[in-house]
């Protein structure tokens, strides 16, 4: 069903071709506005891109795991295309392997029987309470699907009848750790299914409880692997978008947006200022405010507000490209620190982990074009603090990449170094500046109960100006920001067509907004 308005005519300028740019353009060109993407990188996808390395190791860039493909599948559904004709989605079994340093280890697995199995290992009197745990949160996401689907750009939105009915389940002030110990009692078990608040860029012993969903996704709908990687779900939605006619200008970056008479009327792209009736911007939401946007049209997130933001955390980066295989490594591995909560503490106190937890991808076990043949390709993945900590990674780098080396051997990766024949390390500094993320954390800001929903920056961000990405509600993650595309697209709709039917009212309306529902 498509209960989206029209838009035949309408100029739309986005800014940022990733993943909420390219379901953004997607979803606005099925309604028929003449869309225009312009994208600063030479290719799309942002951060979620795959790119080839010398000696044909392929990588990932930014996110490796693919959730929740419904969202997107809903997406092509109503552009007239199945997301399995464009894209090839292995679901992964075990769907990662996690590794206590104190002792122990899960292979998990969709299969909650086995997944039960695995935790008896570890926790015995843990092992019956998953079931509980699973259909728990299979109500608080049902409960809770509708006002993730809903616009806050109205503070009356968190009084909505979605909210008001998903709120018991919520316990708003309870932590994932402090929620997940009326299952379980052992840490480690509680670590299994709250480590993906790191998604989030945040720890579990600080993130609020609705946030147990990211595990219960997981176990319930399983985690998948795009073969040629992430950067292929990008390229698939390009290509589509492209064929309905959005106009993509790649190496093309937007130095401003154009306003007039306090509406943004189009972008500034090399000196040539490109006219439209809306613009939407996909970036990292802090630095692209503040670069695009003048101060005047974002009253309620001015330069200094931007600085007093809390803010996710950051990663340190190796790409290796390796010679030989590695068959004893499933295709994702995480490991937990022994001292797990200090080594969160340390990062969300701005201070460098002394033990780091690391998190390994080893895609090639799975999808052989991702490193030639009798190689590897390795992602190693480690959270670190963003660049509030001051931290000097020039100085840094050397001395972090060898501990990260050694604590390979903690999950039997033993003589890495010797067998590396490519190498590319990605360091807070780099995030920001070649990539540009502000200060460097990589899941935009923080997502605390006084930054989500209507406090968090709106999708009808004002001024003729829409946001798509983790910066904006419902927040990070890709299946969160194609749900978050799927918001803005209708907003924007909604206000062109009110501008059409009564062009002397204001364009915009402050009421509460669902995304459409895609069955």
């Amino acid at each position: 069903m498509n209960d989206l308005e029209d838009a035949r005519g309408a100029r739309i300028a986005i800014v940022g071709a990733g993943p909420g740019g390219l379901a953004a353009a997607m979803l606005l060109a099925r309604q028929g506005a003449r869309v225009t993407l312009f994208e600063k990188d030479p290719v799309v996808g942002g951060r979620t891109k795959t790119v080839t390395a010398p000696g044909g190791y392929k990588f990932d860039i930014g996110p490796t795991f693919f959730l929740y493909p419904r969202i997107l599948a809903e997406i092509f559904e109503l552009c007239g295309e199945r997301l399995a004709d464009h894209v090839d989605l292995v679901k992964l079994d075990p769907q990662y392997h996690v590794v206590f340093e104190g002792g122990g280890d899960i292979k998990a697995t969709a299969n909650v029987e086995r997944l039960a199995a695995e935790i008896a290992k570890v926790a015995p009197a843990d092992a019956p309470n998953v079931q509980r745990f699973m259909a728990e949160n299979r109500k608080k996401l049902e409960l809770f699907r509708p006002v993730l689907e809903q616009a806050f750009d109205n503070p009356l939105g968190v009084m909505s009848p979605a909210m008001l009915q998903a709120l018991p389940m919520m316990r708003p002030f309870a932590s994932v750790d402090g929620d997940l110990k009326r299952y379980f009692a052992d840490p480690r078990v509680r670590l299994a299914f709250s480590f993906q608040t790191k998604y989030l860029g945040m720890s579990p012993y600080q993130c609020p409880s609705l946030f147990t969903i990211l595990s219960f996704l997981e176990y319930e709908h399983g985690v998948f692997h795009p073969i040629g990687g992430c950067g292929a779900v990008s390229e698939a939605m390009a290509k589509l978008a492209a064929d309905m006619g959005v106009d993509i200008r790649l190496s093309a970056g937007v130095e401003r947006v154009v306003y007039e008479n306090g509406r943004a009327c189009g972008v500034e792209v090399d000196g040539q200022r490109i006219a439209a009736d809306a613009v939407v911007i996909n970036g990292d939401f802090a630095h692209a405010a503040r670069r695009l946007i003048p101060e005047e049209h974002r009253p309620r997130w001015k330069d200094a507000k931007i600085d007093k933001a809390r803010l996710s955390c950051s990663t340190f980066m190796l790409y290796l490209g390796l010679e030989g295989e590695l068959p004893d490594l499933e295709h994702h591995t995480i490991l937990l620190s022994d001292d797990y909560e200090n080594n969160i503490n340390e990062i969300s106190t701005c201070r460098m982990p002394t033990k780091p937890s690391f998190y390994v991808q080893n895609a090639a076990r799975t999808d052989p074009s991702m490193a030639p043949q009798g190689h590897s390709s390795l992602y190693v993945l480690v959270p670190v603090p963003n660049l509030r900590s001051g931290t000097d990674w020039a100085a840094e780098t050397p001395r972090f990449r060898a501990q990260v080396l050694e604590r390979l051997k903690v999950i039997g990766l033993d003589d890495i170094e010797s067998r590396i024949r490519y190498e590319r390390v990605i360091t807070p500094a780099d995030w920001q500046g070649e990539f540009a993320v502000n200060e460097a954390a990589t899941f935009n800001l923080a997502h605390d109960l006084g930054q989500m929903l209507y406090f968090r920056p709106h999708n009808r961000f004002g001024g003729g100006v829409y946001l798509v990405g983790g910066g904006t509600h419902p927040g990070s993650g890709l299946p969160v920001i194609y749900e978050g595309a799927r918001i803005t697209a209708k907003l924007l709709l909604q206000d062109l067509a009110e501008r059409r039917t009564s062009p002397k009212r204001s364009l915009f309306r402050r009421r509460p907004v669902a995304a459409p529902a895609q069955a």
